[in-house]
């Protein structure tokens, strides 16, 4: 009955996969139309970056261009009906200096308001833009008037520009009023591109293929792009309209806004503020099938536990050179809806996480994505509860993904074969191997028990789709599964977004759980009958024998569990005024394991109020904001768990400086049921004393300044001190051990968590000598001192320098240094690459992992000076074939 219980439970992948395979029957044979019926698509909540890379202005000489004097008003199109977009003849040559005839016949768009820091004033400068298309393509052009010495730009990467001046369009392609197109160019023509979502921010993980340049002139910059319409997806043909916004940015004049439409700040929302353009008709529309291999040459090193003397300190070993082939598809079925695939996608190129403080820490921390192939189109998997977590495929041998709309309808589908949880070491395969050799002579010891998941793959799939309800409404479901040996789970769950008014925006999400796996049992008692408790011990490691083990790991039991989650918000944006309540809640079962989740059996609700004054970019102080948060939580027994309220007060400077500072009062209460288990007349519980709970009522006062004086300079300073902060007593490895009372007495004793004092510090200097080579050097510090002993919990101090130098538009090197005083490791990665358009990239990097006067991982001996842990080499190479039908 377990067995057939376990293979239903592992049906759902099957199924997912199922309706995979037939959707993509019936979209393949579907007949392409230039005129598909009107869609929506997914938000996306990756946000706008808050902190840009910086650059700087370029050496690069000023051409001379054709420039015509800014075109009468009466040329300008109108703002107040759709923009027709005339058909051009001939292709304009995209070399930046518009002395081509074509752009005579372009429509062209003026008059542009200043949104920031003015409110729909005259801008410090002009800007014109030119639009027109043909079969192929949409061909733009950005006319711009501004002092040749305060124009920013620099030889960049791609999506690395946001320091520089920029220009940018909104494509609303379904005129839906949900999501556009965002695409960005620099006084270079260098692109950045992506999606905004309404209500999520942009999102810059799309890639489009398109063709730019631009040229510095006497009295500004020029910039002429193609952008084809196979790189969209889109509604065209007779009588359609796309949604449309042109703005611009001037670094130099305290990061002036531009932008062809007025913005009325007391309406929420950007794309239902969009102008509108029309007359894109008989587009030539293909399936499009991209095919991009990569290859991977790599040598790694590593540290490993076993050594030919027998030395406890391990030895240092080389695994020799590996080839690694990938590769990853996408074949446009429709111009709404793409396949995409993935064999072995290797991802060796992308940055490593940035290092963070661990100690002290109960929850698990989130990384964002930053892999290629699960970045794109991510917004339509993305929900308020991070209910899809794509991190959580951690090394996929396959994935496919469809994603797409028909109609009102947004659509995604996810499968994916994740090696990672059956993907253990060599060490841990070793060890095994060894174990299993002594058990032959010793029958009764216990191994791992890893070799049920060695080589195990986990089948997970995620089905997504949403409908538009009106112009301003929709409504979502979802649903996820993950399975492995002996883990099983499933979710399932509806969301929605309804504006109420034009300044009122509400969200909902609630989801159900259904998961048979390990689940740690606060009430663990020692009366197991045999047969469950050998169950237990084969699949959770559960050593009913150990009965002062407060690590939650150790006490577990394998049963069903059900969870529930919800969510919800409701916005009110206005001029000057703008306020969010919002909550979210997780039963003590809720499991999503292809999601993020941070905490169960909780309930959070949240308040934030914000007032801004009015901008006036000509006073010392251009605007001044005031705000509230504040926070309380309780589990679903009704107890308390934290609440807090922050008030921060912000003053805004000439030249993007930024002053500001707060104060935060607030409670925290933990209770030993969340560390370990609950305390019986049989047992201590995991906290040591005769009180169940520990809390704290804390006190917190910061201070920050944020500037970007000049093009070549910006820099960051937070400083903060805060009173009553609890330790949880976890300890922060061999040069922190735990110090509280109860641990000093005997270091195996129970928890004791007791409150302390914090000091915080996060600093960020970035400077930019020249157009090709930036420098950034972060500084992060965070120690903890308790008050009952007197002794410092853990000091950690990380040191992150990155550094980029541009060649070329397409040639870069990059070079990350990471350091932690606390876990003792230096983190070097050097990449160098050659990346002249999406997919078609050569790289080759160097990654380290050292420690210094650190600890040895298998004696816990101190080691001085450097010894490493491991290391790699790579080459890889990657190119991108495309076709059209």
């Amino acid at each position: 009955m377990e067995k057939f219980s376990s293979i239903c439970i592992k049906n759902p992948a099957a199924f997912l996969l199922i309706i995979f395979l037939s959707a993509i029957c019936v979209f393949a044979q579907a007949p392409i139309s230039s005129n598909p019926a009107n869609n929506t698509v997914q938000p996306s909540p990756t946000p706008s970056p808050v902190v840009p890379q910086p650059q700087t202005e370029p050496q690069t000489a000023v051409v001379e261009t054709s420039v015509e004097p800014t075109a009468p008003a009466a040329r300008f199109v109108a703002k107040d009906a759709p923009a027709r977009i005339p058909r051009l003849e001939t292709p304009p040559v995209i070399d930046g200096q518009l002395n081509d005839a074509v752009w005579q016949n372009a429509a062209v768009f003026g008059e542009f308001f200043q949104t920031q820091p003015g409110d729909n004033v005259k801008p410090t400068h002009p800007t014109e833009t030119l639009i027109g298309y043909d079969a192929k393509n949409l061909y733009v052009a950005f006319r711009v008037i501004q002092d040749r010495d305060k124009v920013r730009a620099t030889v960049a990467r791609r999506d690395n520009i946001f320091n520089d001046d920029y220009v940018l369009l909104y494509l609303d392609t379904f005129n839906d009023q949900r999501q556009a197109y965002v695409v960005f160019f620099n006084p270079l023509g260098i692109q950045a591109d992506g999606t905004y979502t309404e209500g999520r921010g942009e999102d810059y993980s799309v890639d489009l293929v398109m063709e730019s340049k631009g040229v510095l002139t006497e009295d500004g910059f020029t910039i002429e792009a193609a952008i084809p319409f196979k790189s969209l997806r889109y509604e065209a043909g007779k009588n359609k309209q796309w949604g449309i916004h042109i703005f611009r940015r001037v670094k130099y004049n305290n990061n002036e806004y531009n932008s062809w439409m007025p913005n009325n700040r007391s309406i929420s929302g950007s794309l239902n503020q969009a102008g509108h353009i029309t007359g894109l008709e008989d587009i030539s529309t293909t399936r499009q099938l991209e095919i991009n291999p990569s290859f991977t040459v790599s040598e790694a090193g590593r540290r490993t536990r076993f050594s030919f003397n027998q030395d406890p300190s391990g030895r240092y070993v080389n695994d020799g050179i590996k080839a690694e082939f990938g590769m990853t598809a996408k074949f446009s079925l429709t111009p709404t809806i793409t396949l995409d695939f993935a064999y072995n996608p290797d991802f060796a190129q992308v940055e490593a996480d940035a290092p963070v403080t661990s100690a002290n820490q109960r929850f698990p921390i989130f990384f964002s994505e930053k892999r290629p192939f699960f970045l794109e189109r991510i917004d339509i998997f993305n929900t308020r509860m991070n209910v899809v977590n794509t991190r959580a495929i951690v090394d996929p041998d396959i994935a496919l993904k469809l994603t797409g709309r028909r109609g009102k309808n947004t659509f995604g589908v996810l499968y994916a074969s994740d090696n990672a949880p059956g993907n253990y070491s060599l060490d841990e395969r070793e060890g095994l191997s060894n174990c299993q050799q002594r058990r032959l002579t010793n029958p009764s010891l216990l191994c791992s028990g890893i070799e049920r998941f060695v080589d195990q793959n986990a089948d997970i799939g995620i089905i997504r789709l949403k409908r538009d309800v009106g112009r301003q409404h929709s409504l979502g479901f979802f649903a996820t599964t993950y399975n492995f040996t002996e883990r099983h789970n499933n979710t399932v769950g509806f969301d929605g977004r309804f504006r109420l008014t034009p300044k009122i925006v509400t969200e909902f999400q609630i989801l159900g759980t259904h998961s048979r796996r390990c689940f740690f049992d606060q009430r663990f008692e020692p009366t197991l009958n045999p047969q469950q408790a050998a169950r237990n011990r084969e699949i959770c490691g559960t050593n009913p024998n150990n009965q002062t083990n407060s690590n939650p790991a150790t006490f577990n039991q394998y049963r069903t569990g059900n969870g529930f989650g919800y969510s919800y918000s409701i916005e009110r944006s206005d001029r000057n005024l703008f306020f969010t309540f919002n909550g979210v809640g997780r039963t003590r079962d809720y499991r999503a394991d292809v999601g993020f989740t941070p905490r169960v059996d909780t309930n959070q609700h949240r308040s934030f109020i914000q007032y801004q004054t009015d901008r006036d970019a000509k006073k010392k102080i251009i605007f001044k904001r005031i705000s509230n948060d504040a926070v309380i939580s309780h589990n679903w027994r009704g107890q308390t768990q934290n609440w807090q309220t922050n008030t921060q007060g912000m003053l805004a400077f000439q030249r993007q400086t930024f002053v500001g500072g707060g104060v935060e009062f607030g409670y925290e209460r933990v209770f030993e049921s969340e560390f370990g288990l609950i305390r019986s007349p049989f047992r201590r519980g995991a906290f040591f004393g005769d009180d169940s709970e520990r809390s704290a009522h804390k006190r917190e006062l910061y201070g920050f300044v944020e500037t970007a004086p000049n093009k070549q300079i910006f820099a960051l300073f937070i400083l903060s001190h805060t009173w009553g902060q609890l330790d949880y007593d976890l300890g922060a490895g061999p040069n922190y051990p735990r110090v509280s009372r109860a641990a000093l007495l005997n270091p195996n004793n129970p928890l004791d968590p007791g409150a302390g004092n914090q000091l915080f510090i996060e600093s960020v200097f970035r400077y930019q000598p020249t157009s090709a080579w930036q420098a950034q050097l972060n500084y992060n510090k965070v120690r903890l001192t308790r008050y009952d002993t007197g002794r410092t919990a853990f000091d950690d101090n990380i040191f992150s320098l990155r550094s980029t130098y541009q060649f070329t538009r397409d040639i870069f090197a990059r070079l990350r240094v990471d350091y932690s005083t606390l876990s003792t490791r230096l983190r070097p990665q050097l990449v160098v690459g050659w990346t002249p358009s999406p997919g078609t990239a050569l790289y080759a990097g160097y990654n380290d992992d050292l420690n210094y006067n650190g600890y040895n991982p298998f004696s816990g001996r101190f080691e001085p000076s450097f010894r490493g842990n491991g290391r790699t080499f790579f080459i890889k190479a990657s190119y991108l074939f495309r076709k059209s039908f």
